[in-house]
């Protein structure tokens, strides 16, 4: 069974940092990428980052290019969304989802049903104060 559970998310002033975390479970990062969502409130989800399962190679939004890195530790089944200069909008929840495909800007996820817990995490809320 795939299931995604991200943690890390919390309340921060704009110019902070915070470090978001997507542990995975029974599977593993061969077989699927791992991307970042993210969705303020009123607006669609949108793509914000996503690292490949082949060779490691990470995507970034435009909006978030420069500020926010992805890292992860296979061992621990686990990725990483670094983000720093945070900024108020910025604010939203933050899922991580299995990818079929995430490269050259392309995020492709393996189910779009959002309630789909095996492949879609439950999202973790990050505020950034003015």
């Amino acid at each position: 069974e795939v299931q995604l559970v991200e943690s890390g998310g919390g309340l921060v002033q704009a110019g902070g940092s915070l470090r978001l975390s997507c542990a995975a479970s029974a599977f593993t990062f061969d077989k699927y990428a791992i991307g970042w969502f993210r969705q303020a409130p009123g607006k669609e989800r949108e793509g914000v980052s996503c690292i490949s399962d082949s060779d490691g190679s990470t995507y970034y939004a435009d909006s978030v290019k420069g500020r926010f890195s992805l890292s992860s530790d296979n061992a621990k089944n686990t990725v990483y969304l670094q983000m720093n200069n945070l900024k108020p909008e910025d604010t939203a929840v933050y899922y991580c989802a299995a990818l079929a495909h995430c490269s050259s800007g392309v995020m492709v996820v393996v189910t779009p049903a959002f309630d789909d817990y095996n492949y879609w995490g439950q999202g973790t809320q990050v505020t950034v104060s003015s």
